[in-house]
């Protein structure tokens, strides 16, 4: 390293690929063994953390001993390079440190990987995924050595390969052993045994038997809250795919349907407060991209104001709601899903849910992120105490004025301009028809003017 190259990494300060330390000791060990499990980096022995020059004392042997000690004490060993350069007067030692190749590099039976300006401590989730990714597996892939052929159900395999040939127009293999046919999809290994995306979507019992966070869990509850009483819930415990249908059949049972009959006919006008097919997104999503090293299971709760979605695990890195670029954590589990039509486009599954949302009048769903797990939550469009049956007096009014009052149920007021703009008639008319569904009790009006607003009636 050139003085000039030292002194630029000084002013940038510690930062994801450099550290200060002072004496070379343990930390600078666990520093080295951070960079080569991230992206690699420069250890500066003699610097203080501020970034002033102390200097060190360096023998004859000191190079080779403090790479040796580096050596010795990572598992693998961290390949590395080092060197000392005068500045001011005074000795800096700097450990140039490679990422590695095989993961994760471990120092006395802890692992260690750089965030920021310091090292923290790896999981054992994140251990386990770093060990996948240098070696180019993923979870769905490996195998279960505990399971066998005859865990498999032919019946959800026949299932599959029909549900296949009817939606992606892919023919049934013919002359294949069932053993032949689920290794060419990854389903088990060359042995026959199982693998995790095999069990999940082809097996007996795959929760019961080997995978009990990969349930699902449903839950309704009465009010805002998880302190709130539970009206309902249901416990997922079969396949994938056919956990998605058993949720998406709670799903239905325990959200609202706006219905109202129409003055055309006696033919009743329903929609549900969410669109369905954004929910069932949400939650195929959750299953197949899931972090199934994490302990937790798939959530969906349904509460009088939201359905959240919680999954174990966060985005990919590089992956964002704002970049939803295809990176699945389990390609196999992801194909499969593919295969049977539950989902249609790779990487579009966060824009559908806008879309659907937008089109269904309905706010897009927002994210939280845990470092632990990624909720996606959908609003209802309907405030619990606001929410009007209008059943006894839809036929007073006219399809614009219907148009309106779910409109008002979605944002909590409209206004004439807004009005006009989704009815596409006059400020006069939009003035008289506001002014009609106002004197028949279904919206309050605040201010004057201009600024007149309609707003939800609150029910007794």
């Amino acid at each position: 390293m050139e003085t000039a190259d030292l002194r630029q990494r000084m002013a940038q300060g510690e930062n994801a690929t450099t550290e200060f330390k002072e004496n070379f000791d343990q930390e600078a060990i666990e520093t080295a063994a951070a960079f080569a499990n991230t992206d690699g980096g420069t250890v500066l022995i003699g610097v203080s953390d501020s970034g002033d020059i102390r200097g060190i004392t360096i023998g004859k042997e000191t190079l080779r001993n403090w790479s040796n000690r580096i050596s010795q004490a990572t598992e693998p060993r961290v390949d590395i390079e080092i060197g000392a350069v005068d500045v001011e007067g005074k000795s800096v030692l700097w450990i140039r440190v490679a990422e590695c190749s095989i993961k994760p590099v471990s120092v006395k039976g802890r692992c260690y990987k750089r965030v920021g300006n310091s090292n923290r401590v790896m999981s054992p989730q994140e251990i386990a995924q770093m060990h996948l990714d240098a070696t180019g597996q993923t979870w769905d892939g490996l195998l279960v050595t505990r399971a066998g052929m005859d865990d498999i159900d032919e019946k959800k395999v026949e299932w599959y390969l029909t549900r296949r040939e009817t939606i992606r127009n892919v023919s049934k293999p013919q002359g294949m052993s069932m053993a032949a046919f689920l290794k060419n999809i990854n389903g088990v290994g060359d042995d026959g045994t199982p693998t995790h995306a095999g069990l999940l979507f082809f097996s007996k019992h795959p929760q019961r038997r080997f995978f009990y966070n990969a349930q699902l869990r449903v839950v309704r509850f009465k009010g805002t809250s998880i302190l709130h009483p539970v009206i309902d819930r249901i416990d997922c415990f079969e396949t994938l795919w056919e956990n998605v249908n058993t949720a998406e059949e709670f799903i239905r049972k325990n959200i609202r349907l706006l219905s109202f009959r129409t003055s055309r006919s006696f033919q009743r006008d329903d929609k549900f407060e969410y669109p369905l097919n954004a929910l069932r997104e949400a939650i195929i999503n959750a299953l197949i991209h899931r972090d199934y090293q994490e302990t937790a299971d798939v959530r969906v709760f349904i509460f009088d104001n939201r359905v959240e979605v919680i999954s174990p695990g966060t985005f990919p890195e590089g992956v964002s709601p704002d970049e939803p670029t295809h990176k699945p954590v389990n390609p196999t589990l992801s194909q499969f899903m593919f295969d049977i039509g539950f989902i249609e486009r790779y990487g579009a599954g966060i824009r559908m849910m806008q879309r659907l949302c937008r089109e269904w009048g309905n706010k897009a769903p927002r994210y939280v992120f845990h470092p632990l797990e990624t909720k996606i939550i959908f609003d209802s469009p309907i405030q619990e105490s606001t929410f009007i049956e209008i059943d006894d007096i839809s036929e007073q009014l006219n399809e614009r004025q219907r148009n309106a009052f779910f409109y008002v149920q979605r944002h909590g007021q409209i206004a004439t301009k807004e009005y006009v703009e989704i009815n596409q008639v006059s400020r006069r008319v939009a003035y008289e028809e506001l002014k009609n569904m106002a004197a028949k009790g279904l919206l309050n009006v605040i201010g004057k003017g201009r600024g007149t607003k309609y707003v939800q009636k609150v029910s007794d």
